[in-house]
């Protein structure tokens, strides 16, 4: 009967158009008053338990800030531009540089929405000034915008982390050769349509294009190698290298590249002036316009839009905690572990349910809230059936990719949908001939777990954990 109310509230308050965050806290507060012993005073106290105990939760909105930065920072016309030089020779090479900036991008920000806005605003007008189908341009950037939460950072990778208690930078560490793969996988797939639909490629631009492009791409580069490095070579926990991102997205976009903050179209030097004494008037300017940030109104814009985003995802995630709370005292996963090794299913046959359960839980709801949902009930049954808790977790980020590009919640289409000036329905159909690749990608995930696997293994083997 609980389980029955809990879930029946849950999902008839999702069809009446609730808010995702709101239907969870409502039916979780509801099942607690009808059926539990629970105390009223301790819906409170596990609100804010959800995130003050998980540490790991507190990079997020460090994550968010840095993203919002370097998506209004320029940061991603130069990766543009370093991924053009790079492989836009290729034919249907323009595409293929949208991927590669795409996974340069998620490496950066840690979201896919924000990889499809910042790359797709860009790149999709471009193919199709170049001769791309615009239908073509704007599946690909949908479907490569996925990496943004496979491509360690993640914060999805961070949600289930903090849901399960599994180590953050395992799984950042596994999601590396998964995210390049697939990065892989849709470039081999643009190079055989681009073969077959006689797409164009772009001249080589030189050897100095790209050294200067790549100099210039740098500053968003370099916080991979910051923020991965300093996590992999354990100067810094993930919250830790998130805030230190953060700063350093701040720092990159306003005095380096300018392209917004007091600084803003001032250049770094004038014509004929001498490199030192440039450097110096720069130098100058920078401590100078330092105080102006607080009422700049570009940097205020990115505080205030970061800070929106980062409440609505906290919100939902405590409540979401909330809902996994219930679960779990009312021993509701325990009740389903018993129930699906009943079955007698293999660690096979339980990750076709797994996958089947997810895909369709996409297709409806936002990609934190079905990790902090399915996590606590699937990751004991996991355990039973001998499943890695880091492939896992890497499984169920691969179908959060997948729901991000299926109706009627795919966020990525809406984001589509927006640049492009189009339809839903016209995002859907240009998203859905590459959705195959991520359902086979998603076959291979599952079944091939050292695909996750091997990078958190040899980084154990090497510390001497194994």
């Amino acid at each position: 009967m609980t389980i029955a109310f809990l879930f029946v509230t849950l999902f008839g308050c999702m069809f009446l158009g609730m808010p995702i965050a709101v239907a969870l806290g409502l039916s979780s507060v509801s099942t607690i008053l009808l059926f539990s012993d629970d105390s009223v005073a301790s819906i409170a106290l596990k609100l804010f338990e959800a995130l003050s105990e998980h540490y790991t939760l507190l990079a997020i909105p460090f994550f968010i800030l840095s993203s919002a930065f370097l998506s209004t920072g320029g940061v991603a016309k130069r990766l543009i531009r370093f991924a053009i030089a790079l492989v836009g020779h290729i034919k249907g090479g323009l595409a293929m540089a949208s991927v590669l900036a795409c996974m340069l991008f998620a490496a950066v920000s840690g979201s896919s929405p924000a990889t499809v806005a910042a790359i797709g605003s860009i790149v999709i007008a471009g193919m199709v000034k170049s001769g791309y189908p615009e239908k073509f341009g704007a599946g690909v950037i949908a479907n490569a915008g996925t990496l943004g939460i496979l491509i360690p950072p993640s914060i999805v990778m961070l949600v289930y982390s903090a849901a399960t208690e599994v180590s953050a930078s395992k799984m950042f560490m596994a999601g590396f050769i998964p995210g390049i793969m697939m990065g892989l996988i849709l470039m081999v797939a643009i190079y055989i349509a681009a073969r077959v639909m006689k797409l164009p490629s772009e001249p080589f631009p030189g050897v100095i294009e790209l050294f200067r492009s790549m100099m210039s791409a740098m500053g968003g580069i370099m916080l991979i190698v910051i923020v991965l490095g300093s996590i992999y070579g354990g100067i810094a926990s993930p919250t830790e290298a998130a805030a230190v991102s953060a700063v350093y997205a701040f720092f990159v976009s306003v005095f380096v590249y300018r392209d917004m903050g007091p600084l803003k179209e001032k250049a770094w030097s004038n014509d004929g002036e001498n490199p030192i004494s440039a450097g110096l008037r720069a130098f100058g300017q920078s401590i100078v316009a330092l105080p102006k940030c607080i009422n700049d109104p570009d940097v205020r814009k990115v505080l205030i839009d970061a800070t929106k985003v980062s409440l609505m995802l906290l919100f939902i995630i405590a409540n979401a905690m909330l809902f996994a709370h219930v679960l779990t005292t009312e021993r509701i996963p325990h009740h389903i572990a018993e129930a699906i090794v009943g079955w007698g299913l293999p660690w096979w046959g339980f990750l076709i349910v797994v996958n089947l359960l997810l895909l369709a839980a996409g297709n409806f709801m936002e990609p934190s809230a079905i990790i902090l949902i399915m996590a606590p009930i699937l990751f004991p049954i996991a355990i039973q059936l001998g499943i890695d808790p880091v492939h896992l977790g890497i499984i169920m980020v691969v179908n959060m990719e997948i729901g991000m590009i299926t109706p009627p919640v795919g966020l990525n289409l809406f984001v589509t949908a927006g640049i492009t000036g189009r339809s839903i329905g016209w995002a859907v159909k240009a998203a859905l001939p590459w959705l195959s690749l991520l359902l086979i990608f998603l076959v291979l995930i599952t079944y091939i777990p050292q695909i996750s696997l091997f990078l958190p293994e040899w980084f154990d083997k090497i510390n001497g954990y194994k």
